[in-house]
């Protein structure tokens, strides 16, 4: 049995607002990594987060990490709005209770990134 593949690592855009359409973009783009990469998470499964926001000017001192952080683990989840017991995107961690560790690092973009920052998601090793 070929062993399961759990790391990805994608890019995320800029933040915008509101933030639900922010959140929209980042599952867009989890999904489709995940897919090129056939990874799926599975709901007993321990998760790393890794999380690079990329910001300017004002933008550093008004983003809170905690803040971003939520709006990645909601998107992973295929929440954007709306009531909770309805999903109308798939999750894909099917919780984040199962997020073990998480990071979140906010700095200046680099040139080369135009703006995007990054999500990185392993295995969580003990």
């Amino acid at each position: 049995m070929a062993k399961r593949i759990f790391k990805i690592k994608f890019r995320i855009p800029p933040y915008v607002t509101p933030r639900n359409d922010w959140r929209r973009l980042i599952h867009k783009a989890a999904r489709t990594k995940m897919r090129a990469k056939r990874v799926t998470y599975q709901g007993d499964d321990k998760l790393a987060v890794e999380v690079v926001l990329y910001l300017e000017g004002a933008a550093t001192g008004f983003h809170d990490v905690d803040n971003r952080l939520k709006d990645v683990m909601d998107a992973l989840q295929g929440r954007m709005g709306g009531p909770k017991t309805v999903r109308r995107h798939q999750p894909l961690i099917p919780n984040d209770r199962q997020v073990f560790r998480a990071a979140v690092t906010k700095m200046r973009p680099p040139p080369q990134s135009h703006g995007f920052g990054h999500v990185t998601i392993t295995k969580h090793r003990e």
